[in-house]
C-alpha cells in the first residue's frame, strides 16, 4: 500500500476517534482498585494482572545484530541491539493484513547511557554510548493468545548517533544549517501522527555533544541536533528528517492532531523546569508532502483558565531558539511539562513532573503548587474541538502526590488505601480515553516505587488514578500504550537498580534476571488482565 493510501486510511481512522463519546453511569469503567505499593528488588502487578516481558536492554533489533554480551560491548553491537535506557513513544498500527494477524510498530526511545550503570568499570565508553542511544522501532504482533516481538522484524531498525538524516525546513533553507547530517542524540519521546508518519523529539543534545565531542566534527556542531524528526516507520529504509519548522528545543514529547480543515499540529513539550507548551500548524494539509516544513510555529499563554496560543515570528533566529523569543512575548512557564497524550474525544494532556523552585509569588491556576516537586497532570480542550483553534480552555487534572502533601483527586476527598503517584512524566491515552500515566523520580528510592496509573478522564472516578503495576527498586515507568485490540498495555521498565551511588558492579536490583553475574536491564514489558480483554476493565 503506498504511502498516501495509508494516510487516506488513517485520516478517515482519526476522523472517527474523533467523535465524542457518551460517558458511563457506573461509578468507574475500569476493574482497579487502590493498592499499596512498597520499593522492593521485584515488581509488582496489580491482582488480576500478568506482566510478562518481551524485551530487554541488549535483545536483537537490527539484523546482523550480535548476542549481548554487557561485559564486552562494542559500538557495532549497541547500535544495532535494544538500548540501556528507554521510553515507548508510540504504538504504530498499520492497516490489518490478509491474514487477520494484528500488528504494530512500537517506537522505543532511548534517552540516556549512564556509564556507571552501563559498563564494568564505570569508565564511559563515548563511542559504545553514541551506539546504545537514539531510537528503536520493533515489530509486535499478538500470536497465540499474547503480543510478542517478532525478532528480525522487517521494520524493526535501530536510530543512533550514525544515522543518516536529512535536514529540512525554513532553516535548512536559510542556511542556517546543514542539508543532511549524520545521527540522532537523546530521542525523549514522539507519537505517531494521523498523516502515517512518525514523529520523534531530541531533547537539549549539550551533555551528549560534550561526551561525543572526539568522535569527530559533526559533534561540534549543536544546530544539527535538539529538533523534531519526522519518518515513515512502514518504510525501514526511510530517511528521518529533522524539520526545523517545529523549532530547537530541549524536547520532551510530542503528539500529533489535525485541525478541523485538515492541516497537521504538532504540540510539543519544552522539557525544563519553567518549560514551555509549543504548538506548529502546517501552512498546508497534513496530507502535503513535506507538510510539516512549512506553517507558524505558537507558544502557549495562560489567561486565568484559559490558553491563548501566541504565533511566534518566522524567522530563523526564532527557529534555533524559540525558548528566548517565547519568554520576550511573556509565554507561561510549565512545572516540567514532560508527556503529552491526546484523547479520542480532542482533549490535550499534559504531564508536569514538578518544579521545587516555583516561588509562591509566580504560582497560577495551571501550576498552582509552590515548592512541589510531586507534579501534576494538566487538561486542555481546544475552542470548538479545533486544534487549530487560537484559543482553549485548561484546568488542572489532578495534584499528584501524597493526599498529606497536597495531592488533590477527583471531586472527593478520596481515601484509597494506595499508592499514588509523584512526578508524573509519560502519558497515554488509550481508546476509551483512560489515561496511562508512568512516574519517574530519576532513581531515587523513596517508600513507593515508581509505577503505572491508569485515570479515567470523564464520569465520577475522573481524576483519580489508581496503579496497574510498580516497578522494581530504582526503575521508573518508561511511557506506556494500548494494544489496538485493547487486550494488553506495552510499557517500559527503566533503568532498573540505577539509583544515586549504585554501580554496574553494586546495583540497587538485579531485576529482572536475578543472577550475580547479570546487570539488572531495561525491559519492554506486557501488562494482561487475566480475566481477558479488555485491559483495565
Amino acid at each position: 500500500m503506498s504511502v498516501a493510501s495509508r494516510r487516506a486510511l488513517l485520516l478517515a481512522g482519526a476522523a472517527l476517534l474523533a467523535a465524542p463519546r457518551l460517558a458511563k453511569a457506573q461509578i468507574s469503567t475500569m476493574d482497579l482498585a487502590g493498592m499499596p505499593l512498597a520499593t522492593k528488588l521485584d515488581d509488582t502487578t496489580a491482582p488480576g494482572y500478568r506482566r510478562d516481558v518481551l524485551a530487554f536492554w541488549g535483545d536483537r533489533v537490527a539484523f546482523d545484530a550480535p548476542r549481548f554480551d554487557p561485559a564486552n560491548p562494542t559500538p557495532q553491537s549497541a547500535a544495532t541491539q535494544f538500548g540501556w535506557d528507554a521510553r515507548v513513544a508510540d504504538l504504530v498500527v498499520p492497516p490489518l493484513g490478509a491474514d487477520g494477524v494484528p500488528r504494530g510498530i512500537l517506537a522505543v526511545a532511548h534517552p540516556t547511557v549512564d556509564p556507571a550503570m552501563a559498563f564494568p568499570g564505570g569508565m564511559d565508553r563515548p563511542a559504545v554510548a553514541a551506539g546504545m542511544q537514539g531510537a528503536s522501532l520493533l515489530n509486535v504482533e499478538r500470536q497465540g493468545g499474547r503480543w510478542i516481538v517478532v525478532d528480525g522484524g522487517y521494520q524493526s531498525r535501530r536510530l543512533h548517533a550514525g544515522t543518516p538524516c536529512r535536514i529540512s525546513g525554513p532553516a535548512q533553507a536559510a542556511g542556517a544549517v546543514a542539508d543532511n547530517v549524520e545521527g540522532v542524540l537523546a530521542i525523549a519521546g514522539g507519537g505517531a501522527t494521523p498523516w502515517a508518519s512518525l514523529i520523534l523529539v531530541e531533547d537539549d543534545p549539550s551533555n551528549w555533544l560534550g561526551r561525543l565531542r572526539d568522535l569527530g566534527e559533526r559533534f561540534k556542531d549543536g544546530t544539527a541536533f535538539g529538533w523534531a524528526i519526522e519518518l515513515d516507520p512502514i518504510d525501514p529504509q526511510s530517511t528521518p528528517i529533522k524539520r526545523t519548522a517545529l523549532g530547537r528545543f530541549p524536547h520532551g514529547d510530542a503528539a500529533a492532531a489535525l485541525t478541523k480543515d485538515g492541516k497537521a499540529v504538532v504540540y510539543m513539550t519544552d522539557r525544563r523546569a519553567f518549560g514551555f507548551l509549543f504548538r506548529f500548524i502546517s501552512a498546508d494539509p497534513a496530507t502535503a508532502p513535506d507538510a510539516l516544513d512549512s506553517g507558524t510555529l505558537f507558544v502557549a499563554k495562560l489567561e486565568g483558565l484559559r490558553l491563548r496560543w501566541l504565533a511566534l515570528p518566522q524567522a530563523t533566529e526564532t527557529l534555533l531558539n524559540p525558548v528566548a523569543t517565547a519568554e520576550r512575548l511573556g509565554a507561561s512557564s510549565f512545572d516540567l511539562p514532560s508527556g503529552l497524550a491526546l484523547s479520542p474525544r480532542g482533549a490535550l494532556y499534559v504531564a508536569c513532573a514538578g518544579n521545587a523552585a516555583r516561588q509562591p509569588g509566580n504560582t497560577n491556576a495551571l501550576n498552582p503548587r509552590a515548592g512541589s516537586p510531586d507534579g501534576h497532570v494538566i487538561e486542555i480542550l481546544p475552542q470548538g474541538g479545533d486544534h487549530g483553534a487560537e484559543t482553549a480552555s485548561a484546568s488542572v487534572l489532578f495534584l499528584a502526590g501524597s493526599p498529606a502533601n497536597g495531592g488533590q483527586y477527583g471531586r472527593g476527598a478520596w481515601n484509597l488505601d494506595t499508592a499514588w503517584p509523584s512526578k508524573p512524566s509519560t502519558i497515554a491515552s488509550d481508546a476509551q480515553g483512560r489515561l496511562w500515566i508512568g512516574t519517574d523520580h530519576e532513581g531515587v528510592v523513596g517508600q513507593a516505587p515508581d509505577a503505572l496509573y491508569a485515570c479515567e478522564t470523564e464520569g465520577p472516578m475522573r481524576g483519580v488514578p489508581l496503579p496497574v503495576y510498580g516497578a522494581p527498586r530504582a526503575a521508573a515507568v518508561g511511557g506506556a500504550a494500548v494494544t489496538p485490540d485493547r487486550t494488553t498495555v506495552l510499557s517500559v521498565v527503566r533503568t532498573p537498580g540505577a539509583e544515586p551511588g549504585a554501580s554496574y558492579a553494586r546495583p540497587g536490583t538485579r531485576w529482572p534476571s536475578f543472577q550475580p553475574n547479570q546487570p539488572p536491564r531495561t525491559a519492554v514489558i506486557a501488562l494482561v488482565r487475566e480475566a481477558g480483554p479488555p485491559v483495565g476493565g
